[in-house]
């Protein structure tokens, strides 16, 4: 939080970015922002097809918990799409390379995917039967990726500030940004170059920064981080009960994978496995993305078609016993879609009612786990505690969305939930006033596109008549008196035009049409 450049507040227990909209403060929700990225992809897509774009498969890490994947599915309701499905980045990227190597596959292979991006680290095992891919175990951090090398690089240049200058840049939000973005492009040139050179003009407080970095200095300030990866690698393995040398194939997927020394040290605990890089790193995900939504929607070939996805669940579900005591009733790394039922009881006598509360995580303590959602089921005859049988049910979808529901087998009497009352998580309601709240958005956006489209309009009509106006055909043509009023016209429309910088479309365009009354005939006389 504190090397972002937005700020961040709490608005009842959810967190609020704080920005600045048309000179005014506004709070958005982080679902409001991932919605305006959506948008913006919709945007790009609807350019390049020239059609409209309803529906999407949005892709997410796969250690995104039940209320990330539930967050991410708002944002793209917020956004006005129809979210066909979530799923998980590295399957994704598992479909891409499927398909590459589809048509030589006799036998089964194991594949780990080794996803390394700019914020997120995946790592998952799949094992690959020509168009049946099932996923065996996932592993990753959802705080891990380029970010953080970039982090460690701004830090050892801030001290270096400190030592050099005697100035503290760290509360100068300015002057860390454009140390981030000359740290990341150092990033990106130590993956083909032994050193590079950071240069800033005037940083901070008229000081002209520069510096020399090498590639063994980024290795060591970022060693531990690059190491925790291959941790997470060894973890997925134990998860699927595989040696490393019964994998075939390691597909390294983000940009963060062009890091010579991830590469050598994946390479490394692999024995010296060539690794394959025959997928695009940046692509890949989007690439298995837009096969799925093929899939879904009944196009594409049949190799394409007969593709099958068994995924798993990234994190352990339960529900709490024992006043803090996690049962877990769907483990990690179970294949889903899923549905698995346990039988619990009530834990006091005469007990008319049990509170479920569903978690998540793989702590044996409900207080270290996350808590998803909580609700009632009442109307149990009342008797001695451990007699009435309560039969809890946990269905998971394709999305990996959780749908939990509890029954007394003796009345009958059910309740369920749909997590959706997660602490933090938007209510219909809410998503209903930001679906409204973007349209107002997008509807300002379009009105500004207009105007500016306009001011274009007029500012090009000016400037390519003055042009005109000089050229040697027509200035030799043009009568001394008429090639003044034009001069005139067009210095009378520029001086206008700087003093309405913002103005209605309207009267851009009206501003147009009536220079072109005056001057399109005279000139138009000339040419004659």
């Amino acid at each position: 939080m504190m090397l972002w450049p937005f700020k961040l507040v709490s608005h009842d227990d959810k967190p609020m970015i704080v920005l600045t909209y048309k000179g005014e403060e506004k709070q958005f929700t982080a679902e409001q922002i991932s919605s305006m990225v959506l948008s913006k992809m919709k945007d790009i897509a609807e350019a390049f097809l020239c059609s409209e774009v309803k529906n999407v498969v949005i892709t997410v890490p796969a250690y995104f918990n039940d209320s990330q994947r539930r967050a991410t599915r708002d944002a793209g309701t917020i956004c006005g799409l129809d979210v066909l499905c979530i799923i998980v980045e590295p399957t994704a990227a598992a479909i891409a390379y499927g398909l590459d190597k589809m048509s030589s596959w006799f036998t089964e292979k194991n594949v780990l995917i080794f996803d390394l991006g700019g914020g997120t680290f995946d790592v998952s095992l799949l094992t690959m039967v020509k168009s049946i891919f099932k996923v065996k175990s996932t592993a990753g951090d959802t705080h891990l990726g380029g970010e953080d090398f970039d982090d460690r690089m701004v830090n050892h240049f801030v001290e270096e500030i400190k030592r050099k200058h005697k100035r503290d840049i760290s509360d100068n939000p300015r002057a860390l940004r454009r140390l981030r973005i000359a740290c990341e492009r150092a990033k990106r040139i130590l993956s083909f170059m032994a050193h590079t050179t950071i240069g800033i003009d005037s940083l901070y407080d008229g000081i002209d920064f520069n510096s020399k970095i090498t590639r063994a200095k980024f290795e060591e300030l970022n060693m531990d981080l690059f190491e925790e990866c291959i941790g997470h690698v060894e973890k997925c393995l134990n998860d699927a009960k595989m040696d490393k040398n019964c994998i075939d194939d390691v597909v390294i997927v983000g940009g963060s994978t062009r890091i010579p020394k991830v590469q050598q040290l994946l390479q490394d605990f692999f024995n010296g496995k060539e690794l394959c890089k025959s997928i695009h790193p940046d692509e890949a995900v989007a690439y298995g993305a837009a096969v799925q939504a093929a899939i879904l929607t009944g196009r594409g070939n049949h190799e394409i078609q007969d593709l099958v996805l068994w995924d798993v669940t990234p994190l352990s579900l339960g529900i709490c016993v024992n006043d803090d005591e996690m049962s877990v009733i769907v483990p990690r790394n179970t294949t889903i879609p899923t549905t698995k039922e346990n039988e619990f009881s009530t834990h006091d006598d005469d007990q008319t009612s049990v509170k479920i509360k569903v978690y998540e995580g793989e702590r044996p303590r409900t207080s270290d786990n996350l808590l998803l959602g909580t609700f009632v089921l009442s109307g149990i005859p009342p008797a001695p505690r451990g007699v009435p049988k309560v039969f809890v049910s946990f269905h998971i979808d394709a999305d990996g969305i959780l749908n939990v529901s509890a029954e007394d087998k003796t009345t009958g009497k059910k309740n369920s939930i749909t997590i959706s009352n997660v602490k933090g998580m938007l209510s219909k309601g809410e998503i209903e006033r930001m679906l409204k709240e973007a349209e107002r958005f997008k509807s300002e956006d379009d009105e500004y596109k207009m105007i500016f489209k306009a001011k274009n309009s007029l500012e090009d009509y000016l400037y390519r008549t003055r042009a005109t106006v000089k050229t040697k055909k027509l200035a030799s043509k043009l009568p001394a008196m008429d090639a003044r009023k034009i001069e005139d016209e067009l210095k009378s429309a520029i001086h206008w035009l700087e003093e309405h910088e913002v103005a209605e479309a309207e009267l851009f365009a009206s501003k147009r049409k009536e220079l072109e009354n005056i001057l399109n005939p005279i000139i138009a006389k000339c040419r004659n």
